[in-house]
């Protein structure tokens, strides 16, 4: 019963979300591919599954996943029977002798065309200006100005939604993000138009924004969350009828593209001011990048 493979499955999985403190999603995606390998190998002893064993699994594999699906299920093998070798409950880890190195297709990044940027940003500032309510003249101001320093920043939604109070100096224009690992670093916002809807939007909620030290509020008077972001791109992008799937990694990846063919490392979009939006591509506006010390 010691060596049965399932067993050990169950064992690393309670090991993994005790001991090495895993998310769910993790040990979930775990579970799948190690529960995967289980069910595909006729040997239910720990003890006789050979390199040989491992290697067809891995062929297998590969004629149904893509490699970036492939390496993740080998990852989790390979950490599984490290597992296994760490705790001696087998002799020799059978993938001490694969080698596993091949290289996926080059996937070019997908990016947002500018003529659809500025359809997006137009829709909100429409929508702003035909707003009847209080309420909605308050949601479409905070969406633009979410908008807009994303679009600016070519920050990640997680990094924008955490953003404290004390984060953003409108007067300085500077936005101090903390990424992943805790790193943190200074963005110049060099455009007035962002500032501009930055400060008006601080103005409006300045109330929310102190209660909950957070810059970017949700109605509720907390944080506003990731899930929100995405609801609100999705709405406009089915406001403008735009037959393109907007991800926030699209913005990511448009502000980093087009930021490599302005010419300068990290240019600022256009504001609202999209009479303007020719003078992009001449490289008026400029935006400074500092590491934080």
């Amino acid at each position: 019963m010691m060596h049965n493979l399932q067993t050990l499955i169950e064992n690393y999985l309670e090991y993994c979300g005790a001991q090495k403190r895993l998310d769910a999603k993790t040990l979930k995606a775990y579970r799948i591919d190690l529960n995967q390998f289980s069910e595909w190998t006729s040997v239910p002893d720990i003890t006789k599954i050979t390199s040989e064993t491992l290697e067809n699994h891995i062929g297998n594999l590969h004629t149904k996943y893509k490699p970036k699906t492939v390496k993740r299920k080998i990852a989790s093998l390979k950490a599984f029977f490290h597992y296994l070798e760490y705790k001696e409950l087998i002799d020799r880890n059978p993938f001490s002798k694969i080698q596993v190195r091949f290289r996926g297709p080059v996937i070019l990044p997908k990016t947002i065309p500018l003529h659809t940027v500025e359809t997006f940003l137009t829709t909100i500032y429409r929508q702003r200006d035909h707003a009847k309510t209080d309420y909605q003249k308050r949601s479409t101001l905070r969406d633009a100005a979410v908008t807009e320093l994303l679009f600016a920043t070519g920050m990640r939604i997680s990094e924008l939604c955490t953003l404290k109070n004390a984060d953003v100096n409108l007067y300085d224009g500077i936005i101090l993000i903390f990424g992943k690992g805790s790193k943190q670093r200074r963005i110049q916002i060099g455009n007035y138009d962002v500032i501009h809807i930055l400060k008006e939007y601080k103005k409006e909620f300045i109330t929310e924004i102190e209660n909950c030290n957070y810059f970017f509020v949700s109605p509720s008077g907390k944080a506003l969350s990731d899930q929100s972001v995405r609801r609100m791109i999705n709405k406009y992008t089915s406001l403008a009828a735009i037959d393109l799937h907007i991800t926030p990694s699209y913005v990511s990846t448009h502000f980093r593209n087009q930021s490599v063919r302005g010419g300068c490392r990290y240019p600022l979009y256009p504001g609202n001011a999209w009479s303007q939006f020719h003078q992009y591509n001449r490289n008026i506006y400029s935006c400074c990048y500092v590491k934080a010390a």
